[in-house]
């Protein structure tokens, strides 16, 4: 079955010249040049797409501002008093990070619906006749959730130092803290971007993503030490994703887990959490591409 062109620089890519016609050095190199702006141009228009969505349906943001509030005002004056940190540390402190890698992680919800509704409503077919980029619906769509997502880190922070939680620390960790949130938002969005293509429609899609983020986020030390937990559950709460953004965020911030946990990802979180992202990007990024194309190319 044939196909459009990615963008209208694909029309002088090499290779796909005519017979006998080849590109000169400066040729293709300028080629290569027109289709990365083609693409970066797709990309951008798609995310505004998403995003100025949310103008003319603002209840899009209930999930991503509600629910973080609740969780920082349930756990702070509801559970405080049966969750004992080891130490007796200050459970506020201990509690923040952990609800905003749980967020992050929520990216993956967004953007499974989101592509799902997609290619449920005959949208994609409509951009498969466009001179675009394959690949920029995906990147526009991950891109536009991971913004949103930030939307709910705001209303964690915000509503954290509310009930008196704070961060002691400068401002280089704070970055550093936020620049690895970003990278592990941006691959759960990758996940949740490949559940959306494989799912038969956004109720499958959301039943989906909830069944991955729901263990991960209780299997992990976000809202209790790893300590309490059995055996075969800590040693699975210690590696987790979540749990590892969580315990480098609150190092980073100087509020870090009172318990002296002897594992590799909790005795070294940054690295740990970094290399989690960019493992879940190399994996994920081009089988959810190859999973698009594969559907769309039917």
């Amino acid at each position: 079955m044939s196909t459009v062109a990615d963008s209208p620089a694909d029309l002088y890519l090499p290779g796909l010249q005519e017979p006998g016609l080849q590109a000169a050095p400066d040729a293709a190199g300028t080629d290569r040049l027109d289709h990365l702006r083609w693409a970066l141009s797709d990309v951008w228009v798609l995310t505004w797409r998403t995003l100025a969505r949310i103008v003319t349906t603002p209840e899009q943001l209930l999930n991503v501002t509600v629910l973080p509030l609740i969780f920082v005002l349930l756990f702070s004056y509801v559970l405080e008093g049966g969750v004992v940190l080891p130490g007796h540390g200050n459970y506020r402190d201990y509690l923040i990070a952990g609800i905003f890698a749980v967020n992050m992680g929520g990216t993956a919800q967004g953007a499974a619906i989101g592509l799902a509704v997609d290619l449920s409503t005959g949208l994609i077919d409509r951009f498969r006749s466009l001179p675009m980029s394959r690949a920029a619906l995906i990147v526009g769509r991950t891109l536009a959730d991971l913004i949103t997502t930030l939307v709910g880190a705001t209303v964690t922070v915000l509503t954290g130092l509310a009930v008196g939680w704070r961060i002691h620390a400068g401002w280089a960790d704070v970055l550093l803290a936020l620049v690895l949130a970003l990278l592990f938002g941006y691959s759960a969005a990758w996940a949740g971007a490949c559940i959306g293509i494989l799912a038969r429609g956004p109720e499958s899609a959301q039943a989906v993503g909830l069944t991955v983020i729901v263990p991960l986020s209780l299997t992990s030390n976000a809202f209790i030490s790893s300590n309490s937990l059995p055996p075969v559950l800590r040693a699975v709460a210690n590696w987790n994703p979540v749990s590892v953004l969580a315990a480098a965020c609150r190092r980073l911030l100087g509020n870090p887990d009172p318990a002296a946990i002897h594992s590799w990802p909790m005795q070294h979180p940054g690295l740990a959490s970094a290399l989690w992202s960019l493992a879940l990007l190399a994996v994920l990024a081009p089988l959810t591409v190859w999973l698009y194309t594969h559907r769309t190319g039917r």
